[in-house]
């Protein structure tokens, strides 16, 4: 086995950007035809309260995915005095724009607001995002499918299938049981006919269930967790993890890092994502490929 930019450790990559820049592609010429046939889009609304950075370069580069696949953007920033009411006036006022098929909350929100409440106010139809209640308990059930999935494990399952991974029957763990995360991906994996185990923090041996695994989701929040020997040879890793270290040499003086012990795992892996340029660009190539489902359902009728 050769170093870390070796061929062979190279072909095993899972390169997250390539794969997102060919779903906002697909996702763009569907757009194009859409516009074609009925002379309308899809449109996307996105709703901040406050001024968090974070938030605030997230939201942005929704807008410019959103200007690159012709999606009409709608938003709506508010301060963070605004008051729950206002902010549930707003949701409303989208829910009912006919031009808006999908309405995205940035969380957090302030600490006065009820984010559960915000977050059911969102139509079912255009809950992009894909945690309504209404959409996540169609995902945990048998034969039911929801309108929208989560869009980081949906880019998680995405990002499998198109490297070939093969899913069905497969023993699937996922470490970290998250809302956001954790407990969709397992649900997901487990409609993909995967034998799904969650390893959490309360878990035993964690190392121990992760070995059984050929499929590893790896989601907890911890810098490099998951290591070399915790991992079967010829296993897939898909590290969601987003983790900053401290690093002299970087001009922030930090660096992000995963989940998983990258330089270690590629060694015995047989397909795995990179932190970054892995799960992460995904997660708004899904955001779009959510709004255009709700488009195609909404404008085609």
């Amino acid at each position: 086995m050769g170093g870390k930019n070796s061929k062979p450790d190279a072909s095993k990559v899972i390169d997250g950007k390539a794969i997102a820049a060919a779903i906002r592609g697909e996702i763009r010429d569907e757009v194009a035809d859409l516009k074609a046939k009925y002379g309308k889009v899809p449109g996307l609304a996105v709703v901040i309260v406050g001024s968090r950075p974070d938030s605030a370069t997230y939201v942005r580069m929704k807008r410019k995915a959103c200007d690159e696949a012709g999606i009409v953007s709608f938003h709506k920033e508010m301060p963070d005095t605004s008051t729950e009411e206002e902010v549930l006036k707003v949701v409303a006022d989208f829910n009912a724009d006919p031009e808006c098929h999908g309405i995205l909350v940035q969380l957090p929100l302030p600490k006065h607001m009820n984010e559960e409440k915000v977050l059911a106010a969102i139509s079912l139809e255009k809950d992009v995002d894909g945690f309504h209640p209404l959409n996540i308990g169609k995902l945990s059930m048998k034969g039911h499918e929801p309108l929208f999935m989560p869009c980081t494990p949906k880019g998680c399952i995405v990002l499998l299938e198109r490297s070939g991974v093969e899913l069905k029957g497969k023993n699937a763990v996922v470490v970290g049981r998250s809302n956001i995360v954790g407990m969709p991906a397992a649900l997901m994996l487990m409609k993909k006919d995967c034998t799904v185990t969650v390893v959490h923090s309360r878990t035993k041996n964690p190392e121990r269930i992760c070995r059984e695994a050929d499929i590893i989701v790896a989601a907890a929040g911890s810098a490099h967790m998951v290591k070399k020997n915790w991992i079967k040879k010829g296993a897939a890793i898909i590290d969601v993890g987003t983790n900053s270290v401290p690093d002299a040499s970087k001009k922030a003086g930090y660096r992000l890092t995963g989940d998983v012990d990258y330089d270690e795992a590629i060694k015995v892996a047989s397909k795995i994502t990179p932190v970054p340029g892995g799960v992460g660009p995904m997660t708004i190539a899904m955001l779009m490929s959510n709004t255009l489902d709700s488009g195609k359902r909404a404008i085609a009728k």
